[in-house]
């Protein structure tokens, strides 16, 4: 997995980060095609991934940018934040490339930004 900048990401944030454009923006995981017909899956699906840390659901689509298969790209956000590791191996900065991670079709539904806030942080209030 990697993950960087969309357009769409990148021009949502500057209105407000808490738009459901921006919240679509930023819960969506693009794929290769070939892994998307290999995991059955179409355009706008659900899908969990996987790391150490935790596990998140977005929505997928096909990308027309990724040339190889087996790497998938989430923009920043929060969603992708949930699952990378905080470490930065002193830079400061943690590492936002390269993660292995488990994919897999689900049924469950893409948290509200709140829901993910006490999924990964708990309940303060």
């Amino acid at each position: 997995m990697i993950t960087g900048r969309s357009i769409e990401q990148g021009c949502t944030k500057e209105h407000a980060k808490i738009t459901d454009k921006y919240m679509a923006s930023v819960t969506l995981c693009e794929m290769h095609p070939e892994d998307m017909k290999r995991l059955n899956l179409k355009d706008g699906d659900n899908i969990k991934i996987m790391t150490d840390v935790g596990s998140v659901v977005v929505k997928v689509r096909r990308s027309r940018r990724i040339r190889d298969q087996g790497i998938i790209f989430i923009p920043f956000g929060p969603w992708v934040n949930a699952i990378l590791p905080s470490e930065t191996g002193g830079t400061g900065m943690p590492p936002l490339k390269g993660f292995r991670v488990r994919v897999e079709p689900t049924s469950e539904p893409v948290l509200s930004l709140k829901d993910l806030i006490v999924k990964s942080y708990g309940d303060k209030g």
